[in-house]
Order: C-alpha cells, then structure tokens, then sequence
C-alpha cells in the first residue's frame, strides 16, 4: 500500500508506518493543491492533520484511495460527502491531543485572566506596571462551556479544580446527560448572559460557523473573556 503523508507527522508515527514492509510511504509536506492533486493519483492512504486541503478535486485525482486518515479531530479541511461518494473511508484520532487540548484551554483563560502575554511585553521593554496587569482571579467566576465532548468535558472538570462555576450549551446532549458531569446545563441566551469566561468546543460545521458574531456578543456581559482552541471560523472575528 502506497501511503502518503502531507502535513508535518512526528518522527515516531513515520517510522511506525515505515516499518511495515507492506506499506511504502512518501512524506511530503507543504504541497500545493496541485502538486496534492499530482501526488494522490497512485495512492492508497492519505495521512494529514490540518494544512492539507482534501476538496473534491483532489478526491477526484485519487483513483487509487482507500483511506484518508487525519492525525487530530477536526475533518472541516475534508470534503467527507466526496470522499463517502467514491467509498473513500475518512477516519481521525478523536482521543490523540484532548488532554493537551483542554490543559492549552486552561493555560488560555489563566493568560487572559492575569494579562501574562501584555505584562511579559511591558517587562522586555523595561517597565514595571504592576497594577495595570494586576488581573482577575478565576475563583468563583462563571465559565460557559460550548461544546461538551471530549475536550469540554475534561475542561469543565479542570475548571471545576478551580472552584469556578461552570455552566455549558451542547445542543447533541440532553441537559441531563450534562447535569451528571457536574456542570449546569443551560441554553446558548443564558450561556452568554452568565458567564464571565466562554470556551468554545465544537467542530467547524455549518452551524458553528460564526456562532459567536455581533448578536452573539451583544448578549455578553462587559468584559467577558472567550477562548476558542476549537475552529477559528467559530469566531467571527470582524
């Protein structure tokens, strides 16, 4: 089987696929669209993460494909109805990078909370603002979590460490399938109007595109802080 990897791949996870005698794999990172195109069209397996754009036209070139396999969650960067189409099975890691994920979400909201990349800045320029990087304690402040699956899940329980409130929105969950994890389940009005904190956990989908826009912001409190390391597409950012 002819495998091809298109996006950077962590040395072990190379060698592991090299050392099958069956597999013959090619490691080409950073290619165009066309040169994908080009490079599709004997082979078997398609190793990505985020960068490599598998659209419909790259489908088509792939006579050969069995598999596409994304190293990560996230298949927003796959046209998975092409791919379903000519019986392509698309498959990801659900479980790879979740406890990475949600401590990265935690790291965020603390940054945010005690203004650390602004006051590390005002530091290497030679001042001492003390009081205007002062910040905020996250102690009993309310964390509205969109998104409660694997990674807002282990989110609400980290937050919970905290002592902070933690309330979430999961439009795929019955509220009481939310309650048992110890979180307040709350519809996506209420969620705005509460929170101090929001992190975003869900997939980009036509749904979640631009969720969090105008309307959305205009229903938070004043000040709130947002962590999104979901989808940047989640954010309308303009």
């Amino acid at each position: 089987m002819k495998i091809l990897i298109s996006d950077g791949l962590a040395q072990k996870g190379i060698d592991l696929l090299s050392s099958v005698s069956e597999f013959e794999v090619e490691f080409r990172p950073g290619l165009s669209a066309a040169e994908l195109k080009s490079a599709v069209s004997d082979t078997e397996a398609l190793v990505i993460r985020s960068g490599t754009k598998v659209t419909a036209d790259v489908i088509a070139s792939a006579s050969r494909l069995r598999v596409i396999g994304r190293a990560g969650i996230g298949l927003d960067n796959v046209d998975i109805a092409a791919a379903s189409k000519r019986g392509i099975v698309v498959m990801n890691t659900p479980d790879g990078n979740v406890i990475t994920t949600a401590e990265h979400t935690v790291a965020m909201l603390m940054a945010l909370s005690r203004n650390i990349h602004q006051a590390t800045t005002s530091m290497k320029a030679g001042q001492w603002e003390k009081k205007k990087f002062l910040g905020q304690e996250v102690y009993h402040k309310t964390l509205g979590i969109i998104g409660v699956g694997r990674i807002g899940r282990i989110v609400a329980e980290r937050a919970a460490g905290l002592r902070m409130h933690v309330i979430a929105y999961d439009p795929h969950l019955e509220p009481e399938t939310i309650q048992k994890l110890g979180v307040v389940a709350v519809d996506l009005k209420e969620l705005y109007q509460r929170s101090d904190y929001i992190s975003v956990h869900t997939p980009l989908t036509r749904d979640t595109k631009g969720l969090l826009n105008h309307e959305a912001f205009a229903k938070m409190k004043e000040g709130v802080m947002i962590i999104n390391c979901a989808r940047g597409g989640i954010v309308n950012e303009q």
